[in-house]
Order: C-alpha cells, then sequence, then structure tokens
C-alpha cells in the first residue's frame, strides 16, 4: 500500500503525527503538504491527493484540515473517490469494512494527536470485507460514471 497525504494549516500537526505513524507500520507516503502556518485553500490540497488515489498511482490518501469537513468535501468530488470523515475509531473501521473508502479525513481542531493516530492506523488497517457491501459499493461507482 502507498498513501498520498496532506492537510492544510490547520491540520499540520496531526499531519505530522500520521507521517510518524505510517513509518513505524512501514507504509509508503508522500507528503503532499502544506508547510505553512498561515490560512491556505484546503482544495489546493485535498483535489491533487484525491486525483493520485483516483488514478492509482496511490492506494489510499489521507488528509487533514480545521474540521476534516472541507477535505472530505474536496475530495469526494474527484470521480472514483470514496473520501470518509472519522472522528472516532468505530467510524474509521467500519468505513473501510462498509464502504471501501479510499481516503481519509479528519480535523485537527476536532480530536487530538493520540486518537487521529489510533484512527489512521486502524483505517489503514483494515480490509474491505465485500459481499454485500460490495453491490452498495458497485452502485456508487455506477452512479458515477
Amino acid at each position: 500500500m502507498k498513501v498520498a497525504i496532506a492537510s492544510d494549516h490547520g491540520g499540520i500537526n496531526i499531519r505530522e503525527e500520521i507521517k510518524k505513524l505510517m513509518d513505524e507500520l512501514q507504509i509508503p507516503y508522500e507528503d503532499f503538504g502544506c508547510e505553512c502556518s498561515t490560512s491556505v485553500d484546503y482544495p489546493d490540497y485535498a483535489v491533487p491527493v484525491a486525483e493520485k488515489v483516483a488514478s492509482g498511482e496511490f492506494d489510499r490518501g489521507i488528509l487533514i484540515c480545521g474540521t476534516g469537513i472541507g477535505m472530505s468535501i474536496a475530495a469526494n468530488k474527484v470521480k472514483g473517490i470514496r473520501c470518509a470523515l472519522a472522528h472516532d475509531t468505530f467510524s474509521a473501521k467500519a468505513t473501510r469494512e462498509h464502504n471501501d473508502t479510499n481516503v481519509l479525513a479528519m480535523g485537527e481542531r476536532v480530536i487530538g494527536a493520540g486518537l487521529a493516530r489510533e484512527i489512521a492506523r486502524i483505517w489503514l488497517e483494515t480490509e474491505f470485507e465485500g459481499g454485500r457491501h460490495a453491490n452498495r459499493v458497485n452502485k456508487i461507482t455506477s452512479y458515477e460514471a
């Protein structure tokens, strides 16, 4: 698995924590920014990550902003992306098992670094269950076409 990761100015600290986690888990990743603490526009970071995942260049993406909402909205505009906003471990696991999400969004102003690491670890390690869930995901994919 190869992961694309990015944040806007509101998610820099958690992005750094998630990068440390991926180093510990030996998961290859590429960081697409941002590197500033001044206000930037989250679509400038969400869309490139989503496009890299949608193209197959990366298997999954992780996006962090202040709430995670803007990043998830922007990422979900890219065809082929199923981005979920998760601020708890149950949702992180369920969104992989049931929705086969390929992008995770989180909000640094909503959760702390420790919980963000656990959410990301669970999301990265959880496989899609398939079965009845595959039919539902396929309906979404068909609608996009």
